[in-house]
Order: structure tokens, then sequence, then C-alpha cells
């Protein structure tokens, strides 16, 4: 999936800064119920629903912009009722975005799990949970920016 720079997107760009996630979407936390990563297990029930995110990296890159924080208004993606672990049914939205990195810009999404829907692991609303092709070299504490589109994600 490659964004298109559509003349009538309105981008604003936020710096921040990479920060440490719970390791739940990547499977790596050795407290997670999703051994293999929740972004896995979720990948299946996006794809059913018209968005494939198999080409992202099964993670999320975690980037604070404190201290702003941030608002969905108006995602391009969103999907309720995904039951995709036991008795777990979460809503899910998802907005392109473009990640300026080391004088890269990467294709990504920001994935959202819905607060008020999801069980456990609650992320601070100046975090932004973005899928990314895998991006070896960035680090926690690491500056970067973040390209979000107005129309979708307030900035307050």
């Amino acid at each position: 999936m490659t964004l298109q720079n559509n003349h009538k997107t309105k981008w604003q760009r936020i710096p921040g800064k990479v920060t440490k996630g719970y390791g739940v979407a990547s499977g790596q936390a050795k407290d997670s119920p999703y051994p293999q990563g929740s972004i896995v297990m979720q990948t299946p029930f996006f794809l059913e629903r018209g968005l494939d995110i198999r080409h992202y990296y099964p993670a999320t890159l975690n980037v604070s912009i404190a201290p702003n924080r941030f608002r969905m208004v108006n995602p391009e993606w969103t999907f309720q009722d995904v039951a995709w672990f036991e008795e777990c049914c979460e809503t899910f939205s998802f907005s392109r975005c473009r990640i300026l990195y080391s004088s890269k810009e990467i294709d990504g999404l920001i994935y959202y799990p819905h607060p008020e829907t999801k069980p456990d692991h609650f992320q601070d609303d100046s975090v932004l949970e973005i899928l990314v092709p895998f991006l070896g070299d960035v680090g926690e504490g690491e500056q970067v920016n973040v390209l979000l589109k107005k129309d979708e994600i307030e900035i307050y």
C-alpha cells in the first residue's frame, strides 16, 4: 500500500520521540497472553474487512508526541466488534501517516485500538502506535517527525 500524495490531503507535521511499548503487539512481553503478538493475531480479521497490513512489521512503533495529545476524529478505517481473541471484542481505527526519520519518508498507519473496548494495556493519548515496515535502525529515544492527516486526527 503506497500513500497517495493527494493535493487535497492536508498533512500536519508533529515532532515525536520513539518510546518503549508494552511488547504485547509484537509478542515480546514476557507476560503477554499473545506469544506471537496481537498484531499477527489481528491481521486476518483486518484483512477480511478490507485492510491488508501484512507488509508492515508485526509490531507497533510507539511515538510520544507529548506534551501534545491526539484524538481520532475521522479515521479512514474503523472496524467495530472485532472478535480476534477468545471473549475479546474490540474496535480499531486506522489512519494513514508518514514517518520522517533519517532523511527517509516511510508510509505507515496509525493503529488505534479504542480504549473503551480494550481489555488492558492502555496507551497514553500522547503516544501514537504506528504500523510501519521493519526499521531496524530506529531505537528508543530517537527523534522522528510524524505526518498525520488533519481531517482524521486532531492534535491538541
